[in-house]
C-alpha cells in the first residue's frame, strides 16, 4: 500500500477499506462469526472478574472493536476485556463502589477514559517507545503477580461462595478458611473444574473453540438439571436487552486520584501487551505497524469503551489467535464479531441466563494461568541472577500490596534498573596491546603498554548527575595508578552520548584540580552534539579548544610531539585470519 500523509494516517481502517479486496470478504465474515462465539462468554467473564456486572463486558467488547477497526493499525488484532487488566480494575473500584454496581461501572468507565486519554496523547506525542522501559524480567514479575491476583480472586467463585478480604494474600487466607469451614458448593466446583478441564484438553487444537464448548456445555447442564434452584449454583441471569448508550462516567471527588492512578496503570499495561502482540503478528504477516498509531488506536478504543458503559480494554492473546486461525484478513473480522454480539443483546438476551458463575471463573483462571511465565524466568536465573530477583521483587510487590501499588513498584524498579548501568558504569584504562590495532583495556590485555606520562581513560556511559562524581573519582584514580607521572589525561569519550549541567561542573572542577597537579585534561572522539553542549556550558575555553582531538591516535601523536617520551610504537601485527573476521 502506498504511504499516505495527512489526516488519513490517523484512521488506517479507511485506507484498508479503500484497498479492500473482494476475495478477503468471505474470510473476514467467517472469522468474525467464529470470533463472536468467544467474545460473549469471555467478555462476561472478565467483566465479573473486574468487579462489574457481566453485561458490561459485552458493552466493552462491541464499541471498542468498532473504534479500533477505524483507528487501529493492526489488521489482525482483537481488542476487548482482558485478564491482565482485571486485577487492576478490581483493585480500584471494589473499595470505592461499596458493592453498588452503578457506581462500579462509573468508576470503571472513568478509568477507561483516563487510559484512553493517556494513550492518545502519548501516541500523538510519539511516545510509543515508553513501555520499552519496562524490562522483560520486570514485565514477567508484574504479570506473574497479576496472574496470582486474578487466580486468587476467582477461587471463591470456582468453589461457589463469596469472601471478604483486601489484597491477594488476605483473600487466599479467607478462601482457605471458608473451605475449612465447609462453605464450598461442590456442585458449582464440579461445573467449574469440568470447564477448566475441557479448556485445557482442547487447548492444543487451535481451530476448536474450547472455551465456547465448555461454557455452552456448562450452561446446558445447569439448565437441564436445575442446579441453580436445586443445588444453589450461582448463574448469570438474564441480560438487559439493548445496546450500550452514551453515558458520561461521573465519579465522586474522593475517587478522582485512585481513578487517575488506575487509569494510567492500565494504559501502561494494556499498551505493553498490545504493542508486543501487535509486533508479533506484524512480523508473522509481514506487515508494518506504527507503535504510535497503535497507542492512538488503543486509546480511542478505550475512550469509546469509557463513554459507552464499558471499562478498560486491551488486546487479547487468546481471541486474536482465534481470528487468525479462522482466516481473518482485515479489521472487518472485529466489526463482524462486534455486530454479532450486539445482535445477541438485541435479539436473545436470555440465551446465557443459565451460565454458571463457576464456569466464568474457570474461563478467567485459564486465562490467568496463561499469563504465568516460568520457562524464560528459569533462563534468566541461569544467565543474570540479579534480574531474576528483580522479577521476584515485582511479583512479591503485586502479590502482597495489590495490583496498583505493584505497578508503582514495577515502574520504580524499571527506573532504578534504567539508571543503574549509568550510575556506576564501566570504565577502563587503555594501553597498546601487541598484535591488536588500537588501544584496549589493560585489565583485558595485561601485557598492554602505556605511554609514559599519558593516561588514556575510557568512560562507557553518558555523563550526568548520578555518575559525575564517580567519573571524577575514577579519572583521578587512573592518574594515581599510572606507571609514570601523568602529564595528560585523555578521556576516550566515544561512548559518552550526553553531558548535563552537573557533569559539566564536575568537569570544570576536575580540570582545575588537574591543572594544579600539572596535568592537562584532553578529550578524544567526543561526539559533536556533546561537544556543542560543552560549548553552551562554556567549558571549551576553560579546557582549551586545542585539547579536543577527533581520534585517540591524533591525541597520542600530539602528546608525543609535545613531550620527549621514550616510546617506540611497534608495528601492529594482526594474527592470522583477524582481517577476515573484521576485528581491529
Amino acid at each position: 500500500m502506498p504511504k499516505q500523509s495527512g489526516w488519513m494516517n490517523w484512521a488506517p481502517g479507511l485506507l484498508v477499506l479503500r484497498d479492500y479486496q473482494r476475495s478477503w470478504l468471505a474470510h473476514d465474515l467467517v472469522a468474525g462469526l467464529v470470533l463472536s462465539t468467544m467474545l460473549a462468554p469471555v467478555g462476561i467473564a472478565y467483566a465479573v472478574a473486574s468487579g462489574v456486572p457481566g453485561v458490561y463486558g459485552l458493552y466493552a467488547t462491541i464499541i471498542p472493536l468498532l473504534a479500533y477497526a477505524l483507528f487501529g493499525p493492526s489488521r489482525i488484532l482483537v481488542l476487548g476485556p482482558d485478564s491482565s487488566l482485571a486485577a487492576v480494575i478490581l483493585g480500584v473500584i471494589m473499595p470505592l463502589s461499596a458493592g453498588d454496581p452503578t457506581r462500579a461501572i462509573a468508576l470503571a468507565s472513568a478509568m477507561a477514559v483516563v487510559s484512553g486519554l493517556v494513550c492518545v496523547v502519548a501516541g500523538a506525542a510519539r511516545l510509543g517507545f515508553v513501555t520499552e522501559l519496562l524490562s522483560k524480567p520486570i514485565r514477567y514479575g508484574y504479570m506473574n503477580g497479576i496472574a496470582l491476583t486474578v487466580l486468587v480472586s476467582q477461587l471463591p467463585k470456582l468453589f461457589g461462595f463469596s469472601i471478604e478480604g483486601d489484597g491477594p494474600l488476605r483473600k487466599l487466607w479467607a478462601t482457605a478458611q471458608a473451605l475449612a469451614q465447609g462453605k464450598a458448593n461442590w456442585a458449582a466446583f464440579a461445573i467449574g473444574a469440568g470447564v477448566l478441564a475441557i479448556i485445557y484438553a482442547l487447548k492444543p487444537y487451535k481451530r476448536i473453540p474450547g472455551i465456547l464448548i465448555a461454557v455452552i456445555g456448562a450452561t446446558l447442564i445447569v439448565g437441564a438439571l436445575g442446579l441453580d434452584e436445586n443445588y444453589g449454583v450461582s448463574v448469570l441471569g438474564s441480560l438487559p436487552r439493548g445496546l450500550p448508550a452514551f453515558a458520561f462516567p461521573w465519579i465522586a471527588p474522593d475517587a478522582i486520584v485512585p481513578v487517575l492512578i488506575g487509569g494510567f496503570a492500565v494504559a501502561m499495561v494494556s499498551f505493553a501487551d498490545t504493542s508486543v502482540l501487535s509486533r508479533a503478528y506484524a512480523a508473522r504477516l509481514r506487515q508494518n505497524v506504527d507503535p504510535n498509531q497503535e497507542m492512538i488506536g488503543l486509546g480511542v478504543a478505550n475512550l469509546a469503551a469509557g463513554f459507552f458503559q464499558g471499562f478498560p480494554i486491551s488486546s487479547s492473546s487468546s481471541r486474536t489467535p482465534v481470528a487468525e486461525a479462522s482466516g481473518s484478513k482485515t479489521q472487518l473480522t472485529g466489526v463482524v464479531g462486534a455486530l454479532a454480539v450486539a445482535l445477541l443483546l438485541v435479539a436473545a438476551p436470555n440465551l446465557l441466563e443459565n451460565l454458571p458463575s463457576a464456569a466464568l471463573a474457570a474461563v478467567v483462571i485459564a486465562s490467568a494461568l496463561g499469563l504465568v511465565e516460568f520457562e524464560d524466568l528459569a533462563r534468566i536465573y541461569r544467565i543474570q541472577r540479579w534480574e531474576f530477583w528483580l522479577s521476584m521483587a515485582c511479583f512479591a510487590g503485586v502479590a502482597v500490596l495489590g495490583a496498583i501499588p505493584g505497578i508503582g513498584l514495577a515502574v520504580v524498579a524499571a527506573v532504578i534498573e534504567f539508571l543503574w548501568d549509568g550510575w556506576r558504569p564501566h570504565s577502563a584504562i587503555l594501553g597498546r596491546a601487541e598484535g591488536v590495532k588500537g588501544y584496549h583495556d589493560i585489565t583485558r590485555y595485561p601485557a598492554a603498554r602505556q605511554i609514559p606520562g599519558l593516561v588514556l581513560f575510557r568512560w562507557d556511559a553518558p555523563l550526568f548527575f548520578a555518575n559525575a562524581e564517580f567519573f571524577r573519582e575514577r579519572a583521578l584514580d587512573a592518574i594515581s595508578r599510572a606507571p609514570s607521572p601523568a602529564r595528560w589525561l585523555v578521556i576516550a569519550a566515544e561512548p559518552v552520548t550526553s553531558v548535563d549541567v552537573t557533569a559539566a561542573d564536575i568537569l570544570f572542577e576536575l580540570d582545575q584540580t588537574l591543572r594544579e597537579s600539572g596535568v592537562a585534561l584532553v578529550f578524544a572522539e567526543l561526539k559533536d552534539p556533546v561537544k556543542d553542549k560543552l560549548k553552551r556550558f562554556e567549558l571549551i575555553p576553560q579546557i582549551g579548544a586545542q585539547n579536543f582531538f577527533p581520534t585517540i591516535d591524533e591525541a597520542v601523536a600530539a602528546f608525543l610531539v609535545s613531550f620527549d617520551v621514550d616510546w617506540i610504537d611497534r608495528e601492529d601485527r594482526d594474527p592470522p585470519g583477524r582481517e577476515k573476521e573484521g576485528l581491529s
